[in-house]
C-alpha cells in the first residue's frame, strides 16, 4: 500500500463492559480490570482481523471520555465546569479546578501497557490536548493559584505524558484538538483558536524534530450519542490555523463535511511540504456501512488536490469517544475500518506509477 491508513482511536465498549462501569459508577474501579482486559483483547484481535497497519487499543479505558480521562478522580475537580454544547440541545461538562497544583490523575501510557502485550502490529496513542483541559480553570480564577501558574503546570503535564508514550514505543502520539472548531464558535474573530494554537505550540516546542515526526493532531467537530457536538466551522477559517501547530501529521475530518471538495482546497493551500495529511474518508456518525469503492473514489479525489506523498487516509473521527456511546455498533465500526483499509488498497493501486 503505498497510501497509508490509520484509525483515530475509539471502538465502542461492550454492553456489559459499559452496564458494568454504569452499575459501579466509576470507570476507574479495579473490579472492572478483567472485563476491561477482555475489551481490549478482543478490539485489537478484531483490529488484525482488518488487516489494519496500524492499530489502538480502541480507547476502551478511558472514563469518562477522550476529553477528561487524564484528570478523571482527582480530588481538585468539581464537575460543575466547562459547558461542552451538542447541535441537539443537550450539553456535557468538564470539571471545573478549584485549587492547584494540577496534575494529571492519570496518563495515557498506561494504555500503552496493556495494548503492547496483546499488538503486533504498530500501536497508536491518542491523548488530549493542553488547550482543551486549559478550559478547566474557571474564569474568575484561583485565588491561591493563579492561571499563569496552571498554564505552566498544564504544559509540563502534557509533555510529560506525550513523552511517556513515546518512550513506550507508541507508533503516533495522536493529540485531539477537537476544541478547534469549539473555539471559532465561541469566538468567530478567531482570536480564542489563534491562543489555543499558540498554547499547544508551546508544548510541541519541547519536541525534537525526530520526536515531532510520530506527533499529529485530530480536528473534528465531536460527537456523543445524542448528537453532534457542533455545527459545521468554515474549514478556511480553521484549517489555516491548525496547520501552524508545530507537527507532521495532521488528521483531518472531510467525508462527513458538508462541502468536501472545499475542505480539500483549504487543505491544498495551506499543507506545508514536510506535512503529512490523513483525510477522512469514513463518517462514524453515518449508520451506512461505506463500500470499498466509495473511499477509493474519495483517495481518487484527494489525490486532486494532495501529493501523493503527503497524503493519507483515516476516519473523520472516533466511533465511541464517550465511553457510555452506543450510536454505533463494534460490527459497525469494524466493518467501517475495512471499507477503509480496502478502499485505501484499491486507491492505492489505481495510483500507482502516476504522476504524483
Amino acid at each position: 500500500m503505498i497510501i497509508p491508513t490509520e484509525p483515530i482511536g475509539s471502538i465502542p465498549r461492550p454492553q456489559g463492559l459499559i452496564d458494568a462501569i454504569n452499575a459501579c459508577g466509576n470507570g476507574t474501579d479495579p473490579g472492572l480490570d478483567p472485563l476491561f482486559d477482555t475489551a481490549i483483547r478482543d478490539t485489537i484481535e478484531r483490529f488484525a482481523a482488518t488487516r489494519s497497519p496500524v492499530i489502538t487499543d480502541g480507547e476502551q479505558r478511558k472514563y469518562h471520555n477522550f476529553w477528561t480521562y487524564s484528570v478523571e478522580g482527582l480530588d481538585t475537580t468539581m464537575p460543575d465546569g466547562f459547558r461542552l454544547p451538542f447541535a441537539g440541545g443537550h450539553a456535557r461538562r468538564m470539571p471545573r479546578l478549584r485549587s492547584g497544583p494540577f496534575r494529571y490523575a492519570q496518563y495515557a501510557d498506561r494504555y500503552l501497557d496493556q495494548a503492547l502485550g496483546y499488538a503486533r502490529v504498530p500501536l497508536k496513542q491518542a491523548v488530549i490536548s493542553p488547550s482543551a483541559l486549559s478550559l478547566m480553570y474557571p474564569d474568575e480564577g484561583i485565588a491561591t493559584y493563579s492561571r499563569e501558574a496552571f498554564i505552566e503546570d498544564l504544559l509540563q503535564e502534557h509533555v510529560k505524558e506525550v513523552r511517556r508514550c513515546l518512550e513506550k514505543r507508541a507508533y503516533k502520539v495522536q493529540i485531539d484538538f477537537t476544541e478547534g472548531p469549539l473555539a471559532l464558535q465561541l469566538d468567530p474573530t478567531g482570536t480564542l483558536l489563534e491562543s489555543f494554537v499558540d498554547l499547544n505550540n508551546l508544548a510541541l516546542s519541547q519536541f525534537s524534530d525526530g520526536e515531532r515526526q510520530h506527533l499529529g493532531v485530530h480536528t473534528c467537530r465531536g460527537a456523543d450519542a445524542q448528537g453532534k457536538a457542533l455545527s459545521d466551522v468554515d474549514c478556511a477559517a480553521l484549517l489555516p490555523s491548525v496547520f501552524q501547530l508545530n507537527v507532521v501529521n495532521f488528521y483531518i475530518a472531510v467525508a462527513g463535511t458538508s462541502d468536501p471538495v472545499r475542505v480539500l482546497e483549504v487543505i491544498r493551500g495551506h499543507i506545508k511540504p514536510h506535512q503529512k495529511v490523513f483525510i477522512g474518508v469514513i463518517a462514524p456518525s453515518d449508520p451506512r456501512i461505506e463500500t470499498p469503492e466509495e473511499v477509493r473514489d474519495r483517495v481518487l479525489e484527494a489525490s486532486r488536490y494532495i501529493p501523493l506523498k503527503q497524503l493519507g487516509t483515516t476516519d473523520d473521527s472516533g466511533f465511541a469517544p464517550y465511553f457510555d456511546d452506543t450510536s454505533s455498533t463494534r460490527d459497525a465500526a469494524f466493518a467501517k475500518i475495512r471499507a477503509r483499509i480496502l478502499g485505501t488498497e484499491l486507491a492505492s493501486a489505481a495510483l500507482h506509477g502516476g504522476r504524483k
